[in-house]
């Protein structure tokens, strides 16, 4: 896998329209929670994926990404390490175009199995504060 550069995440962020967060949690402490709802104050739809259901940050929660409807740009990762390949195969049945591990999270696995399926991957890196590090936050 390689690193990306700047250019090649702020076309990330400028292609993104739809973001579906597997391991949301409705814990508002949580950076599982803080990091999509910046991502949604910044105009970016959120969809949640969480096998608790319900709703967060007044969206209806999917239980797997596989259950998803809507068309997805971007899969933001909070789960272990060890459950990305799972969804990485999830996001490439769905279509998704970025497989996005957070900050502390790893797989070559995942990553093999994404960029195999045509997948920009990104590992190991918080989307909020790469958003915030390349300038493209908004007064939203």
């Amino acid at each position: 896998m390689k690193w990306l550069t700047e250019d090649e995440l702020r076309t990330i962020y400028s292609n993104a329209k739809t973001i579906a967060v597997v391991g949301i949690s409705a814990d508002e402490s949580k950076p599982s929670n803080s990091v999509p709802a910046y991502l949604q104050g910044q105009g970016f739809r959120i969809i949640p994926v969480n096998p608790k259901g319900g709703e967060i940050l007044g969206e209806s929660v999917y239980e797997s990404l596989d259950k998803v409807d809507t068309p997805i740009d971007v899969v933001d990762v909070f789960r272990p390490a060890e459950e990305t390949p799972e969804i990485a195969r999830q996001a490439a049945a769905i279509g998704a175009k970025v497989l996005w591990l957070q900050e502390g999270i790893v797989s070559e696995e995942a990553a093999k199995i994404g960029e195999e399926a045509g997948m920009t991957v990104v590992m190991d890196k918080c989307m909020r504060g790469t958003h915030r590090q390349l300038g493209l936050e908004s007064g939203a």
